[in-house]
């Protein structure tokens, strides 16, 4: 049976997205080449992010869609090429190695209610500490974390433990 992918106008999805190699942590390594793919792509296909930790090698992220739009593969296609472009004009890994940066798909959920969405967002945050990156989920720098804890949504001690 093949995938098919659920695609709602205004939906809100979680997604992970890895790595080709996962022993690679490019991600990190080139976080603002990462940062910047997204904001063209944002720029040109707007969409929200509610949440979003990168590790070194996968990336999770929350995106509420337009309300006449639902299209969040193309944002990833976008988003996949701009920054393989830009990290192999400068990490030589990838010109001697296969040149493969992403794996061919990601994942993706749609979001089904509040209880979902707040699982969810708990799960992109807390991340970095599952995958023992951190102790605390505040010493992850990689993450909307403090973005929600500036807007009093999380305390800076939190932790799901």
């Amino acid at each position: 049976m093949r995938y098919r992918r659920n695609y709602a106008h205004g939906g809100t999805y979680f997604f992970t997205v890895n790595l080709h190699d996962r022993e690679m942590q490019l991600l990190t390594e080139h976080i603002r080449l990462l940062r910047s793919a997204v904001a063209t792509v944002k720029a040109s296909r707007p969409f929200k992010i509610d949440a979003w930790v990168v590790l070194p090698d996968h990336l999770h992220a929350i995106w509420t869609l337009p309300n006449n739009d639902s299209d969040y593969s193309t944002r990833w296609r976008e988003i996949k090429k701009l920054f393989t472009k830009s990290v192999s004009r400068i990490d030589k890994r990838l010109v001697t190695g296969k040149g493969m940066v992403w794996q061919d798909r990601f994942w993706e959920h749609t979001i089904r209610d509040e209880r979902d969405f707040k699982h969810h967002f708990d799960y992109v945050h807390f991340n970095p500490v599952k995958h023992g990156w951190v102790e605390r989920v505040v010493d992850w720098p990689y993450s909307s974390f403090h973005r929600e804890v500036k807007r009093g949504i999380y305390h800076p001690s939190w932790n799901l433990c």
